[in-house]
């Protein structure tokens, strides 16, 4: 590259819809960890147009033709270069540019660079539809998803996995989330966003998190770095990880245990306070209702909760590991259900208004939710085929 550094189309795609978002060039760099100074330069060479809307694109540098390069082109078309010449000069398709001069050339025969620019600059301008705005089967297949938690991601490959042979039914998560927050682009009701784990009305910026909660220290503990390779690996199911999600003031807590092969998730229920023997007599009860097979070792963090932490691994004959101190990515799958376990149940409310009843139904529409990383299996698929 011109300048360096080689940055991934997918860094470039997410880049155009943050600013189609309302972030600056600068701002949007910036967020994606690329320097400030990149996404302005990104934003003149695509001459201060934004690419043709769907964030499917593979980016501005490769899809929209800069000004520079239309001057180049003209200098090369008045010096007799031929089209091959030019693509190679230029690192594009000879495709790509044989259809610029065919589109940009005059009846004189002459090729104009700033009337190709101008027309380019209009037709991105121009107002175009919404692939969500029309009634249909798409249509239907996103509301439908969205009405129940489904992320776009999910719905994105989902569609694809349901429809394989019907190119009409796609829809990239970038296209559902413009018609659920851009006001131009809002072909879907927006308390349909509300259904999203962030529940947000509006896009926000992410900032990282700098404070860490102190919850104390415990004694006797093993290590994660003691804990078998075949934990990593994901390739022996009965290993889970743990912690609570804490309610308003953190007087109020729920158990959250996830299978790290499959993802699927129990739920805990502590009416009273999350003190360490509150914990014990829940912990221990919705451990056993697993078959011995699922009960090989559970990872939690260094919460006080867990101070019986010999006597739930007796209880359970489950193995118990801890993770480093300030090092919540050791329990990756753990802190990302407890995230998308946040749509359920807000931060600055109190946690103790829900019955074991309401866990029992989260934890259900939880695990039948299509993942990624299972190949958009449900979590309960996964489990289901590993009991059967």
């Amino acid at each position: 590259m011109p300048h360096g550094v080689l940055v991934s189309r997918e860094v470039r795609r997410e880049f155009w819809g943050l600013v189609r978002g309302g972030l600056t060039p600068a701002q949007a760099a910036v967020e994606l960890g690329v320097s400030h100074d990149a996404g302005n330069r990104w934003f003149r060479d695509a001459g201060g147009v934004l690419p043709r809307a769907d964030a499917c694109v593979e980016g501005p540098s490769r899809r929209t033709i800069t000004l520079a390069e239309r001057e180049s082109i003209g200098l090369l078309r008045a010096a007799g270069v031929g089209v091959r010449a030019i693509a190679r000069e230029l690192g594009r398709q000879p495709g790509v540019i044989s259809k610029e001069i065919t589109r940009n050339t005059n009846r004189a025969g002459v090729y104009r660079p700033l009337g190709a620019q101008s027309r380019a600059e209009r037709l991105a301008r121009r107002a175009k539809p919404a692939k969500l705005a029309q009634p249909g089967p798409l249509r239907d297949f996103v509301v439908a998803g969205l009405e129940e938690a489904w992320s776009p991601e999910q719905i994105s490959n989902v569609l694809r996995v349901e429809f394989p042979d019907d190119p009409a039914m796609r829809a990239c998560p970038e296209t559902i989330y413009q018609a659920l927050y851009v006001q131009s682009r809002g072909a879907l009701r927006r308390d349909l966003a509300a259904r999203l784990r962030s529940g947000r009305a509006t896009r926000k910026l992410r900032r990282p998190t700098t404070h860490e909660e102190r919850r104390g220290r415990l004694v006797n503990t093993i290590s994660i770095s003691q804990r078998p390779a075949e934990v990593a690996d994901r390739a022996v199911p009965g290993h889970w990880e743990g912690d609570l999600i804490m309610g308003r003031e953190n007087g109020s807590a729920i158990g959250t245990l996830v299978e790290r092969s499959t993802r699927f998730v129990l739920l805990v229920h502590l009416p009273g306070r999350h003190t360490a023997e509150e914990l014990y007599k829940s912990l221990v009860p919705t451990i056993q209702t697993l078959p011995v097979e699922l009960r090989r070792s559970l990872t939690w963090d260094n919460g006080k909760e867990m101070a019986r932490h010999a006597e739930i691994a007796l209880a359970t004959d489950m193995a118990i590991y801890f993770a480093d101190p300030g090092a919540p990515w050791q329990r990756g799958t753990n802190e990302n259900t407890n995230g998308l376990l946040r749509q359920y149940f807000p931060k600055g409310i109190s946690l103790r208004q829900f019955s074991p009843e309401h866990l029992r139904e989260v934890a259900a529409q939880l695990n039948g939710r299509p993942r990624k990383t299972l190949g958009w299996k449900t979590p309960a698929q996964a489990m289901n085929q590993l009991l059967s």
